[in-house]
């Protein structure tokens, strides 16, 4: 089984005893001992993975490393977050995902309008079964908790991933203060209720939303 571990808070290290993992294509910086690359089309498994990131656009070229040794991956200096899966569905950004165990299954999720209002798309990553997959975030990510008598509402461009049980809703921030000019700016929210955890960076990518 491959082990995960952080080196610093920028640089996964995985040590490798002739399993693999999936990596985003071109994210190793640095191998020890002797390791195997071979690129895998599309972000999914499966043709219904390839074809669905092809009608979205959704860019996410894979990488399968095999072998024995250290590897080390990193991806434009972002912090890395490890998430632990035991049978949960891990929901990602598909620049957001880095690396995970092989024997976890990746596919994607119809998100609707929802995504596509938040800049985010039709169609989002999902990772399950048991294992370890690496996030990025642009700093270092909060994980909220959220409960069934307490949503959460965030920024679309600070949405990074979430676990659980959680539905999400696109909800309008802009009332008669925005309009004049006296609101904070925030036109649209992703408000997710249920219960489950939801990591945000603190840092907003640029979305269809944007401020009023």
């Amino acid at each position: 089984m491959a082990q995960f571990r952080l080196q610093g808070s920028r640089v996964l290290a995985v040590e490798l005893g002739g399993d693999a993992v999936k990596a985003r294509h071109g994210s190793m910086v640095a191998y020890t001992g002797q390791m195997t690359f071979k690129k895998l089309t599309g972000g999914g498994d499966g043709l219904r993975g390839v074809v669905t990131r092809r009608l979205t656009g959704e860019r996410m070229t894979v990488m399968e490393v095999r072998g024995q040794g250290t590897c080390y991956f990193a991806d434009k200096a972002t912090e890395i977050n490890l998430v632990r899966l035991d049978g949960e569905t891990l929901y990602v950004e598909a620049d957001n995902l880095l690396c995970t165990e092989a024997g976890l299954h990746t596919g994607t999720s119809f998100t609707g309008l929802n995504g596509v209002s938040s800049g985010n798309g039709l169609f989002t990553t999902k990772v399950e079964g048991h294992g370890w997959a690496a996030v990025t975030s642009n700093g270092p990510a909060v994980i909220l908790r959220v409960g069934k008598d307490m949503p959460l509402r965030v920024d679309p461009g600070a949405y990074v991933a979430h676990t659980g049980s959680l539905h999400r809703s696109l909800k309008s921030g802009a009332g008669w203060t925005t309009v004049i000019g006296e609101g904070g700016g925030e036109a649209v929210q992703v408000e997710f209720t249920g219960e489950g955890l939801v990591y945000v960076q603190p840092s907003e990518k640029v979305t269809l939303g944007g401020d009023v």
